[in-house]
Parts: C-alpha cells; structure tokens; sequence
C-alpha cells in the first residue's frame, strides 16, 4: 500500500499515464528522502500531472492538485518547487489547484451557481496559481484594434529574483490552461 500509486488519485477512477506515474513517483521519493518534507507530503496526493512546451525547448510540468488541498499545498511551495525542479532537470514545475467550471443556470431556474465556478473567476484563480508565490498587483486589458486582447499582468516587485526568469513559463502555462493570451510584467517603481 505504500507505493507511489497511492499519491495519485484521479477522477472516476481512471488509470494515470506514465508522466503522471513519474511524477507521483518523485512526490514519493520527496516524502521518503527529504526530512523537511515527510510530514507535510504524507497526507498529500495530486490529481494529475500534464507536460507543457512553453517555448523553443522549455518544458514545464503543470500539476493539478485537489483544490481542499492547495492550502496545505502552498505552506511548503515554495520548497515543493524546488525539490521538484531538481528531479525534472530544466523543466519549470508549477502547481494548481483543480476548480470546476459551471455552465449558466437556464432561464427560469431557481438554482444559482456559486461565484466561484464562473469562468472569469476560475480563470483568475488559475491566473494566481501559476504565478504563486509572486503576487499579483496589477492587472490591464488591451483591446487592439484587430478586436484581440491582451491581459497585462503587473507582479510583486519584490518577487523578482525570484520569478523573473519563469515569465515566459507562466505565458505559456497560462495561454495552454485558458487559451488567454498574457503578459507578465513588474511595475516600474518611482525612485523619489
């Protein structure tokens, strides 16, 4: 029972791929090797895993996790992310939670659907996932006279180093996820 199979679970029961059997297989070994980690991963699990050409030869890997988790999931992000980065050599790991867009009710029907299942709201929350644990401070849509638009996003200067060469990544993730397209940016800041 205590084999990588056991941090994957997905929907309905169905079989995961072999990346996504890879990857559980690296949040295993994290759980068993890594000291800092143990307590933290052994309650843990992930919906599933999904590998991303963002641009050139740059990969990602994109994990969904169970949206009641992300809480637990984003106190040892940053670490998480590290450690994972480490075990798929140049790919960029980001981590999201898995939300559920819900349809308009029909004209006439009592049932309200909850704010948080719109598709502007999952797309947003999705927005904040991928650039965790930057935060977002800022955002502008562009209307280009084409009628195309473009999202600028303005992050936390203070996340910089620290985000700043995974720009392109979050673009690409983002664009894949929503099919939105989106520019990162920091906010110049008035040295007075």
């Amino acid at each position: 029972m205590f084999t990588a199979s056991r941090k994957i679970q997905k929907d309905k029961g169905a079989e995961p791929s072999e990346f996504e059997i890879s990857v559980a297989q690296s949040f295993f070994d994290l759980e068993n090797t890594n000291s800092e980690l143990k307590s933290d991963l052994k309650e843990l699990h992930i919906n599933s895993a999904v590998q991303v050409d963002v641009s050139g030869n740059r990969k990602a890997v994109v994990i969904h996790v169970p949206y009641r988790l992300r809480k637990s999931f984003r106190k040892i992000h940053v670490k998480l992310v590290r450690e994972l980065e480490k075990k798929f050599s140049g790919k960029d790991v980001i981590v999201i939670a898995s939300r559920r867009i819900v349809r308009p009710p029909k004209k006439g029907s009592a049932v309200q659907r909850p704010r948080t299942r719109t598709l502007t709201a999952v797309h947003d929350s999705i927005l904040e996932d991928v650039v965790y644990p930057a935060e977002i401070v800022g955002k502008r849509i562009k209307y280009r006279v084409d009628g195309t638009k473009i999202i600028k996003v303005f992050l936390d200067p203070k996340q910089r180093n620290e985000t700043e060469y995974k720009l392109e990544t979050f673009t690409g993730v983002y664009r894949k996820l929503s099919g939105k397209d989106v520019v990162f940016e920091f906010p110049i800041t008035e040295s007075a």
